[in-house]
């Protein structure tokens, strides 16, 4: 009788008792697999535990001697500092708490416009670097090149370096009407506001849930009968003329505050300041030449018989790409895709370095100040932890939604 049959017979004589006896009636437990699987990770997690005790108390240890307090009761002190770019109202009078949250909403900002920025502009350049024209084909090549060799954060520099080479307020360059770059940032219109567009905000939202059970029911009947519903009219109804119409009725139509100079600077409209241009325009053309490589080998992997097919069926090249290939692409732009947008997102933290003032450049400031050093990086650690698991979260259940599903 083998050892594996003693063990068996031992098994089942003991009614389930636990492979460390198994082992000790079978033979010497250490030439059990199971067993010194168990025990090589409780090695591991024990020396885990004592490298981290040892980390912490060295920290602790450190910081008694420079007379430094831990813990996070600092939040609540008054900041004493200005933060030049707000989202939401901040002065130094508040408390060095309220001057993270301003910091990371700024990283938000940077975050959630420069991704949806990324994706337009990458898969512009992913679609134009498959074009049969030669020239534009390797034009967009070299140029994708070139985007993904230099370093993002010597991109930054040389941006922010052009934004404030830039001639001044009165010399602006004006490349469309109503926006104008200069050294002080790009100034671009924006919405007059006032209370009543609360109502408006809702009517527009109503309509984009509207919108969306449009669209699902269309694509349910397409799918049961193969007819066709065009849902734009009715979207373009719902999201731009119902809003227009209620704004008008209620007496707060929907307007664009044109910037114009007055003096020796902008008034209206709003002002983007070189530092969170030069961070924008950085990250996303950075980024966007990584997606473009994505979505150019996503559609590189559908098979030549879906073009074949749809060209056969009348479809010509910009419907077949929108209705045929792109849909089945997905599958694999999606998951490389999330990878670029968790890059752009940790990459704001680089904003440090041009002064925008994101999380990492006010938890530095709190930190000096403060001298709370391991409270404030592990906020920031933390935060964009939460961040990246959020994306990832979000995306993951996306891929799940446009997947195919074999029946």
């Amino acid at each position: 009788m083998t050892q594996l049959d003693t063990r068996r017979g031992a098994a089942a004589a003991g009614g389930g008792v636990g492979a460390f006896g198994q082992a000790r009636r079978g033979g010497a437990w250490w030439n059990d697999a199971k067993v010194r699987a168990v025990l090589y990770q409780l090695l591991v997690l024990a020396g885990l535990i004592v490298l981290g005790w040892w980390f912490a108390s060295n920290a602790i240890d450190n910081m008694r001697r420079a007379n430094i307090t831990s813990g996070f009761g600092f939040l609540s002190h008054e900041a004493g500092f200005g933060i030049s770019e707000t989202i939401v109202p901040y002065t130094p009078a508040d408390s060095y708490g309220h001057a993270l949250v301003v910091g990371f909403l700024n990283t938000i900002k940077v975050a959630v416009i420069g991704c949806l920025l990324t994706t337009v502009l990458g898969v512009l350049l992913g679609v134009l670097r498959l074009t049969k024209n030669p020239l534009l084909s390797r034009l967009v090549s070299g140029y994708i090149e070139a985007i993904r060799n230099i370093p993002v954060l010597l991109q930054l520099f040389f941006w922010y370096a052009l934004i404030t080479q830039l001639p001044g307020p009165r010399q602006a360059i004006n490349p469309i009407p109503g926006f104008f770059l200069s050294n002080r940032g790009m100034q671009v219109p924006a919405l007059e506001l006032n209370p009543l567009h609360k109502i408006v905000a809702g009517v527009l939202l109503l309509g984009l849930v509207a919108t969306i059970a449009l669209y699902h029911r269309a694509r349910r009947q397409q799918e049961l009968t193969g007819h066709h519903s065009p849902v734009l009219p009715a979207a373009l109804l719902l999201l731009v003329g119902v809003p227009l119409l209620i704004g008008y009725l209620i007496g707060a139509p929907l307007t664009l505050e044109i910037p114009e100079l007055q003096g020796f600077n902008f008034a209206g409209g709003l002002t983007l300041s070189p530092e969170f241009s030069a961070l924008l325009f950085g990250l996303t053309i950075y980024t966007s030449a990584f997606v473009a490589e994505i979505v150019r080998a996503g559609i590189e992997a559908v098979s030549k018989g879906q073009w074949e097919a749809s060209a056969a069926l009348g479809l010509n090249r910009r419907r077949t790409l929108r209705l045929v290939v792109l849909p089945q692409a997905l599958r694999t732009i999606i998951p490389p895709i999330t990878s670029q947008y968790l890059n752009y997102t940790k990459n704001s933290s680089l904003a440090v370095a041009i002064g925008y003032p994101d999380l990492v450049s006010v938890a530095n400031t709190t930190m000096n100040q403060t001298g709370q050093a391991v409270e404030c990086i592990a906020i920031f650690m933390t935060v964009y932890l939460a961040l990246s698991l959020g994306i990832s979260a979000f995306m993951n259940w996306y891929n799940t939604r446009v997947a195919l599903r074999e029946r």
